[in-house]
């Protein structure tokens, strides 16, 4: 596809809308509201800049660039004439290809970092004064790609510091579980391939398990991942139980603990009733489970995931099976060790995870409920999917790129929207801008000049073509960890 069909139709003319003398557009990405995020998301994690400047970049010189002036921009002559009904003339088209690298400068604040709502963490301003255009013609493409490895990530540090929470309380001395206690498996459930890579790199950027197995290579390309970069496990899904048949599905756990005599094995246990798996076949079994050289993970995958993990009694020593929940069944059968302080763990060779319509205040539950009945909360591993992570738009955190700054025959001008009829959400900075570090907090400073835009933590990523100021996956795990 043609590079300059990644916008919105009406920027195809605003190269004409423009002011006469418009030599520069200046604008930011920023996070204006919480009010539709999950509670507690109060700050947003700054990530994916790289990733999308590094797609951008290489996907205008795949099919821009690198093609033949004639063809890209006929291509785009003939489409756009017929789409705005008129002859449309492609000579600032012709003009970016002669030049043969976009013309902007992109500052960014360090990926991995938490941003105030309201803060920028991005700024654009083309470099090229001839090329006043290209800044906001590219605010659609970047905000399409940008919103979502951000809300990804802020909601799965989200998540993890719940985990990190209730492990200081029930576990402290199993804290390094919680890299794993959070497992991606939205793949199947989001909207596209990009949109699986993105909001999963977002994970990823928190959490060490997925089954999202195309962000290894998006890690790996896009931020130079290193050795390891997530994890999982042999697991089944329920066309292999279902294959094993109903009647003997106690053969077919078996079957599995021989095809994996050691590691971790999880088997989905709710293909027909899973509370005949936990009081009738995992007793039988009790034996070769303890005697096996690893972990196996019973997956209940229907319910509601609080009462199917937690049972729905409070208390320990309910009467049916659906009053103790997976985990008391679990240390019914196979026991375990109290901690130092004072919380049950299961036998290491037993374990739980819940994958289906899992939500931060649902993990927050399991894992209050857990802790209430003396269970640590590292006894289960949540699997966070498209329920958590395709139930977002760009309005989870109000993001928006838009224009503070342009330049008119040598003159400043300081702009920004202040609608009447909104609540004040889409009011917007004015001017140039700086980001400040003010106890530990970045702070926006608006109306600078431009020697003091050049301050501050705002950094170049990007510009005519070349990327510096580049970061690493480890570094900003680093950084990530170090909110917590």
């Amino acid at each position: 596809m043609n590079g300059l069909l990644l916008t919105d139709g009406y920027k195809t003319g605003h190269h004409q809308q423009y002011p006469k003398g418009t030599e520069e557009v200046y604008s930011n990405w920023t996070p204006r509201s919480n009010k539709y995020a999950p509670k507690g998301c109060n700050q947003v994690v700054s990530f994916g800049q790289q990733y999308v400047f590094m797609w951008l970049h290489d996907f205008f010189q795949d099919n821009f660039f690198s093609k033949p002036k004639t063809e890209v921009c006929n291509e785009i002559k003939e489409e756009l004439s017929m789409y705005l009904g008129a002859d449309y003339d492609v000579t600032h088209y012709e003009k970016l290809h002669d030049l043969q690298y976009l013309p902007i400068k992109v500052k960014s604040l360090p990926e991995g970092v938490e941003v105030p709502i309201r803060v920028p963490m991005v700024t654009i301003v083309n470099t090229d004064k001839e090329f006043y255009w290209i800044t906001n013609f590219l605010e659609t493409i970047l905000s399409t790609m940008l919103w979502q490895p951000m809300t990804s990530a802020t909601i799965a540090l989200c998540y993890k510091r719940i985990f990190k929470k209730w492990a200081l309380r029930t576990d402290k001395e199993n804290l390094g579980f919680i890299d794993f206690q959070g497992h991606d498996f939205s793949m199947r459930g989001m909207g596209g391939l990009q949109s699986a890579v993105s909001s999963g790199m977002g994970h990823g950027a928190v959490f060490l398990g997925s089954d999202s197995l195309p962000i290894i290579s998006s890690f790996r390309k896009y931020y130079n991942a290193q050795g390891f970069v997530v994890g999982s496990v042999n697991a089944t899904e329920h066309s292999v139980m279902c294959a094993g048949t109903k009647d003997d599905e106690i053969g077919t756990f078996r079957a599995l603990m021989n095809t994996y005599p050691s590691g971790i094995l999880s088997v989905v246990s709710d293909t027909w009733d899973l509370w005949k798996v936990l009081t009738v076949y995992l007793p039988e079994l009790k034996d070769e489970v303890l005697s096996r050289d690893g972990k196996l993970v019973i997956r209940p995958d229907s319910g509601d995931p609080v009462d199917i993990i937690c049972g729905e009694s409070r208390t320990l020593g309910g009467k049916a099976a659906k009053d103790k929940g997976v985990v008391e069944l679990l240390w019914d059968i196979f026991g375990g060790a109290t901690n130092p302080q004072g919380f049950k763990v299961l036998d290491a060779h037993i374990g739980a995870i819940y994958g289906d319509s899992i939500t931060t205040e649902r993990a927050e539950n399991i894992c209050q409920r857990l802790s209430d009945k003396g269970f640590a909360t590292t006894n289960v591993v949540l699997g966070i999917g498209s329920f958590t992570y395709q139930f977002n738009t760009r309005d989870t955190f109000g993001f928006a790129m838009k224009a503070t700054s342009v330049v008119v025959n040598g003159e400043r001008r300081e702009i920004f929207k202040d609608p009447i009829t909104d609540d004040g959400v889409k009011k917007s900075a004015k001017g140039l801008m700086k980001i400040d570090v003010v106890d530990n907090e970045y702070v926006l400073i608006d109306q600078v000049t431009p020697e003091v835009e050049n301050e501050g933590a705002l950094q170049v990523i990007y510009q005519d073509g070349k990327f510096v100021n580049q970061i690493n996956l480890q570094d900003i795990r680093t950084k990530i960890n170090g909110c917590i």
